[in-house]
């Protein structure tokens, strides 16, 4: 049994070489691989904390940005809205000034029209008046040259209206 004690058996000086071995192997894999290998994924693991705390800040950056430019492009907007409105009113201040302009123009030329009119009519009647003055004067010094019968007034009368209907 010796010999299948030896390959079965355990020996305890060589139990306890095995374990100081492996605690060795062990403390040297620590401080050499597990410690550098721990730092290593703990400052990844920094980073990445970094890259998402920074990938937040500027998400919340570009939400308050955008936020910023929806108030900025409401405030232009309103500002537009009260350009038009201003440019509407001078619009409609320009017009009615035109109109009232082109009122009074008309008004004007129809008053100085009415006034040429009733100075040609003036000047009409002041032409016929001088005309039948002196066919009425023409006509007193017919009668007066000879004695009129009653023939002789009524072509006279009749020659004077068909004169006065030629002179208009």
């Amino acid at each position: 049994m010796t010999g299948f004690e030896s390959f079965v058996g355990v020996n305890p000086w060589t139990a306890l070489f095995t374990f100081c071995n492996m605690l060795i192997t062990f403390g040297v894999l620590k401080h050499f691989l597990f410690v550098p290998i721990k730092k290593m994924i703990d400052e990844r693991q920094k980073e990445i904390d970094n890259m998402y705390a920074e990938a937040d800040a500027a998400k919340q950056n570009a939400s308050a940005m955008e936020a910023e430019y929806r108030r900025h492009l409401e405030d232009l907007e309103g500002e537009r809205d009260e350009m038009m409105r201003e440019a509407a009113a001078r619009a409609r201040r320009q017009e009615e000034l035109i109109v009232a302009d082109a009122r009074r123009q008309a008004d004007a030329i129809r008053a100085a029209g009415q006034a040429r009119l009733a100075q040609e009519r003036k000047k009409a009647v002041n032409e016929l008046k001088n005309e039948l003055g002196g066919m009425a004067v023409e006509l007193a010094g017919k009668v007066v040259e000879r004695e009129l019968n009653e023939e002789d007034n009524k072509r006279l009368i009749d020659e004077f209206i068909q004169n006065v209907g030629e002179a208009s």
